[in-house]
């Protein structure tokens, strides 16, 4: 266990708590993302996508005796009363939340109250959160005890560093689920693993949690499932882990007794998770995955162009059909969804359309499209660094499908905007996207199949379902007018072709409804930046450095 450094520090309460109120804030993700499914949220009910797995993970490492309560502001306010309950206050997140975070840490400090930081964006850059009174960076099961110690002992400001990948998650206790109000998420989500054996040099997972996956054990992994089930919840549990197959001697292990559980229950839980393209190569492992009613995985292309892949580390897509391989997995059951990423070094001219056809080959309809962003403590920054070429990262009120290219390219940096909107609008156009989404319905193959959703109040589960689908079918029908004669003819194939796809195509067809709109807002905000570089370029008093600072970021790069 590692020792607080600079603990010491003058008191700010008149007397310690034995029993202190703990207020654990998540913070708001920037609206403008990806990943908020905004319109998603409204079919199905919910106020934001998914709850703070860590932050209720936390909660179960405190002392059983402290009180604790929850207040996720992605679904509800952080009021008056809260603060005024509070003695100290819990937050930290990811990036995306750092403006939100940051803002929360003023508010709380403003009436008082001690702030407690963590999290990863913390432990990535803690010169961002100095303001906080303490901040516990790293894993915090390698920590917490002696945050809470000094806490008994009086302290009221410090500074706790966990060893890093030191963690026995085999010891991580059940999360705290009973702080949600799970009717405000479309999913909950667990974790079986962290850490990912790769070396992708833009990743940040491996500087967090190593290249050695640590895994939870089958049991540890059973009860956390049990305590969601006991509390009344069915329906779709996403497993956060950045690489769910890291380990597949242990989650080979697994996924036998993991079905076994299901079929017991009559299957009350479909998965989801995120793992490497070489899921495809092992047909073992896509059936023990499908028969444990595993839905849906997301995996991260990348690029299509193998020096690209070679250059960036992630040699696990290269000498293989990316195609093949996502056909390999839709045939198991499951759907795909993927990322990829312009702005890469060793891109050329063909970028854009190499990604677009790729998209197009591979009949992935949800695909995350970023700009390369160096994140903080990852090799790509690390690399950046020594070239000169680092740019301050201002990820603002978006994300990195808007505030990457924190660097200077080796492209000129407009020819990457420009074919970063060309990919964003080919493959969001609703014929395209829907084209994709009616390919889902004929690869999908339901050997296995995607089980129905029972509840203990089966009553509840078909009153969700039928309102999303009526919320659905009037949205396409009479507010998205555009979209009424792809959405009819998409949803009607399937169920005379496919009807055991029909819950992934309909799936993919509601994500439409937050993606269109937020690939226009992207493709706006791109050439937002694409005028600014033109205006820039016409003013004849600027000197043009760009072409030598790209020379010079060339050759450092050639001689690295």
């Amino acid at each position: 266990m590692d020792v607080p450094v600079n603990s010491t520090a003058p008191l700010r309460a008149s007397a310690t708590r034995e029993r202190p109120n703990v207020l654990l804030v998540f913070p708001r993700f920037n609206q403008n993302s990806f990943w908020s499914l905004r319109a998603a949220c409204e079919i199905y009910g919910a106020r934001c996508p998914a709850p703070p797995l860590g932050l209720i993970t936390v909660a179960a490492l405190l002392p059983p005796e402290w009180n604790l309560r929850l207040v996720d502001r992605n679904a509800e306010q952080l009021g008056p009363a809260d603060l005024a309950w509070a003695d100290v206050i819990f937050t930290g997140g990811m990036l995306p939340q750092r403006v939100d975070c940051l803002e929360v840490i003023d508010l709380c400090q403003a009436q008082g109250k001690t702030v407690v930081i963590g999290g990863p964006d913390a432990t990535s850059s803690p010169e961002v959160y100095e303001q906080a009174d303490f901040l516990v960076l790293g894993e915090a099961e390698g920590i917490i005890e002696s945050f809470v110690q000094a806490w008994k002992q009086g302290d009221r400001t410090g500074r706790f560093q966990a060893a890093k990948f030191k963690v026995d998650v085999a010891q991580s206790p059940i999360p705290r689920f009973d702080l949600l109000r799970t009717k405000n998420y479309l999913y909950l989500g667990v974790q079986f693993s962290r850490g990912c054996p790769f070396m992708c040099e833009f990743c940040d997972i491996i500087e967090l949690y190593g290249r050695v996956p640590r895994s939870k054990t089958p049991e540890q992994m059973l009860a956390e499932l049990q305590a969601l089930y006991d509390m009344g919840y069915r329906g779709h549990v996403d497993f956060v882990d950045d690489n769910f197959i890291g380990n597949k001697k242990n989650i080979k292990k697994f996924l036998p007794i993991l079905e076994q559980w299901q079929v017991e229950r009559n299957h009350p839980f479909m998965f989801s998770t995120e793992a490497s393209i070489n899921l495809a190569d092992d047909p073992a492992l896509l059936r023990l995955m499908a028969r444990a009613n595993f839905f849906a995985v997301f995996v991260g292309i990348e690029s299509p162009d193998t020096n690209t892949l070679n250059m960036a580390q992630k040699k696990q897509n290269t000498r293989r059909s990316l195609a093949d391989s996502v056909h390999a997995i839709y045939a198991s059951g499951m759907m795909v969804l993927a990322g990829f990423i312009v702005g890469f070094d060793t891109e050329e001219s063909g970028v854009a359309q190499g990604m677009i056809d790729c998209i197009d080959a591979t009949s992935i309809p949800v695909c995350t499209i970023g700009m390369l962003t160096a994140l903080p403590g990852t090799q790509l920054t690390r690399r950046l660094q020594r070239e000169g070429r680092l740019l301050p990262l201002d990820i603002g009120r978006g994300d990195q499908c808007t505030a990457g290219l924190n660097f200077v390219p080796l492209r000129p940096r407009r020819e990457i905007l420009d074919d970063y909107r060309r990919v964003v609008q080919s493959v969001y156009r609703p014929e395209a996207y829907f084209g994709r989404v009616r390919n889902i319905g004929m690869l999908l193959r339901k050997k296995h199949g995607l089980r129905r959703i029972p509840n203990v109040s089966p009553a509840r589960t078909a009153k969700r379902d039928l309102i999303a689908l009526l919320r659905l079918m009037v949205r396409m029908t009479f507010v998205r007018t555009d979209l009424t004669l792809l959405f009819w003819r998409t949803l009607i194939w399937t169920a005379r072709n496919n009807p055991g796809a029909l819950h992934v195509v309909a799936t993919q067809m509601v994500l439409f409804l937050h993606l269109g709109e937020f690939a226009k807002f992207v493709v706006r905000d791109v050439e937002r930046q694409i005028d600014a570089i033109d205006r820039e370029a016409e003013e004849p008093a600027r000197a043009d450095a760009g072409p030598a600072m790209r020379a010079t970021a060339r050759s450092a790069a050639l001689t690295r």
